[in-house]
């Protein structure tokens, strides 16, 4: 019989951001190696498209960089998804994990792809629509609306995408099934919830691609400029792991008040809830 969970289980979002922060400085050794080192090539792929635009990617860099993000993502899910958390998790287990998750990111890199076709094509018909009727398109409140409804658009299709990897460890399932349950659940607790809660990641990534745009377009010296575009993009990957932290708790907590006819997984995540609580509180005694 599955164990009914406790109805303080929907945490509020200022707790889920101090959780996860906590756990990402109690296991900081584990989170700021493994993790970040795998995602690094990503994030590294991600930062030089953004800065050269106009540049052409190989399938080979793409598939590489889909390898890098689906790994790094594996290891951090499959760390949160314990009753006791085991660091490293086995290698032969994030192999098994690694088919479901590569299968569920090639469907989410096809869905982020048809949205951003979407939102450029209602944005250019709308703006050409309102231009025949004698409104200027450089108006600045037509300007806003409409980047403000395109920048929301893209943004829900992310934190989906992001929530279908999570869904593919702790449900067993993948592909599009992976992204309708991941939609299904954001449909119960809130849209807005759940945008608030990826607005520091994206705010962060956007601060974090300018920085690397100001700091390495134009210089000369390569040996320094690639030091630090490293080091930059370390950040990023740091800025991602967080984010995927804060995905699996959101996910975990909103899960036990909004059960999706799955077994296998909620005994454990209440209990993986209440060791860090044990802990906080343990912590908060010893600060004098």
């Amino acid at each position: 019989m599955e164990e009914t969970p406790s109805a303080d289980m929907e945490i509020g979002t200022p707790k889920m951001f101090r959780r996860s922060i906590f756990i990402f400085l109690k296991y900081y050794q584990y989170f700021t190696t493994i993790p970040v080192l795998l995602m690094l090539p990503f994030s590294v792929f991600v930062l030089l498209l953004q800065t050269f635009s106009s540049s052409s990617s190989s399938v080979f860099s793409l598939l590489f960089t889909l390898f890098s993000i689906v790994m790094a993502k594996g290891c951090i899910i499959q760390a949160l998804n314990q009753q006791k958390m085991i660091l490293p998790p086995s290698f032969s287990s994030l192999i098994s994990l690694y088919k479901s998750l590569f299968l569920t990111q090639i469907c989410n890199s096809v869905i982020i792809v048809t949205a951003n076709i979407v939102a450029f094509s209602v944005l250019f018909i709308g703006i050409n629509s309102l231009e025949s009727f004698g409104f200027s398109p450089k108006n600045p409140l037509i300007l806003f609306v409409s980047r403000s409804v395109s920048s929301s658009f893209l943004a829900y299709t992310m934190v989906i995408c992001n929530f279908s990897l999570v869904v593919t460890e702790t449900e067993n399932c993948s592909g599009f099934l992976a992204v309708f349950k991941a939609c299904n659940f954001l449909r119960r607790v809130g849209k807005s919830r759940a945008l608030l809660m990826s607005l520091p990641a994206n705010l962060g990534a956007a601060a974090i691609g300018e920085l690397f745009r100001y700091r390495i377009v134009g210089r000369s010296d390569c040996i320094s400029m690639a030091s630090e575009g490293l080091l930059i993009a370390y950040l990023h990957s740091l800025l991602i792991v967080l984010d995927t932290i804060l995905s699996c708790l959101f996910f975990m907590s909103c899960k036990s008040n909004f059960p999706m006819n799955q077994t296998g997984g909620s005994h454990n995540q209440i209990e993986f809830f209440k060791e860090e609580d044990e802990d906080s509180l343990s912590a908060r005694r010893e600060i004098p």
